[in-house]
């Protein structure tokens, strides 16, 4: 699985501000309401966490991931909540406990989505909702389709994020059908983030987050002057807006 030990605040600069507003549709779609018990899986530093908390309070909430800075954060942010470092693949929690277990932009990271999504179904209880959503990276549709252009432009055999598990139409929905879920559906969520400029836009890429972060970081100078470069002749002058979509599926346990 990818980790992101880095700061949750260097995090939240750069995928909160569209993670957040995606978190709300994800909840919606997830049919989150009280009375309930939800689990949030790759939590984060708690982007989907705070919306479960708002619909079935911190009683209501569990939320495990592998970073401890994370986690730190959330634990701070809601300091009574079930809060547990772990991986989706071997989930501590018993059978049948949760009504709701979710997964937001999680599952293309995971070494076994598979066994990350069976896992996710055994501790849901029997009719209960399981949902994930990953970002259309493969589509072309995501928030980070521009940075990833960009890269290739300059190196065609970069490794991007186009071949995770999940970031392509019907993938998702596979996964869970090959993890043994049931009654599986999909959508599209769509978020729209505004810019203030291009340096609002490119000042998260440099803080070393996620596949994108490393990739600039494994630059030198002249590199990652390049890729700045280019990045600004692929995106409007002045403020603009970014429109990405996730592949989104839930199911039955």
């Amino acid at each position: 699985m990818v980790t992101f030990e880095v700061a949750a605040g260097a995090y939240n600069r750069f995928m909160g501000r569209y993670s957040e507003p995606l978190a709300e549709q994800f909840a919606d779609w997830a049919g989150v309401a009280a009375p309930g018990r939800a689990l949030d899986v790759g939590c984060g530093p708690g982007a989907l966490t705070r919306v479960l908390v708002e619909r079935l309070g911190p009683d209501g909430v569990s939320a495990i991931d592998p970073s401890q800075h994370f986690l730190a954060a959330l634990r701070q942010a809601f300091p009574t909540l079930d809060v547990q470092t772990g991986t989706a693949e071997l989930l501590p929690y018993p059978d049948d406990l949760f009504d709701q277990t979710l997964a937001q932009l999680v599952v293309h990271f995971l070494t076994d989505p598979v066994g990350g999504l069976h896992e996710m179904g055994r501790v849901t209880r029997p009719g209960g909702t399981v949902a994930a959503c990953v970002w259309d990276l493969g589509g072309g549709g995501g928030p980070l389709t521009t940075f990833w252009q960009a890269a290739r432009d300059l190196d065609p055999d970069v490794v991007d994020e186009s071949r995770l598990p999940g970031v392509n139409e019907g993938e998702l929905a596979r996964l869970c059908d090959e993890a043994g879920l049931n009654q599986i559906e999909e959508t599209t969520l769509t978020v729209t983030v505004e810019h203030a400029g291009f340096e609002d836009w490119w000042e998260p890429y440099t803080l070393g987050v996620g596949p994108t972060g490393a990739h600039v970081q494994s630059l030198d100078d002249t590199g990652r002057a390049a890729l700045r470069d280019r990045c600004r002749k692929l995106l409007p002058e002045g403020a603009f807006a970014v429109t990405a979509s996730a592949w989104t599926v839930r199911a039955l346990a």
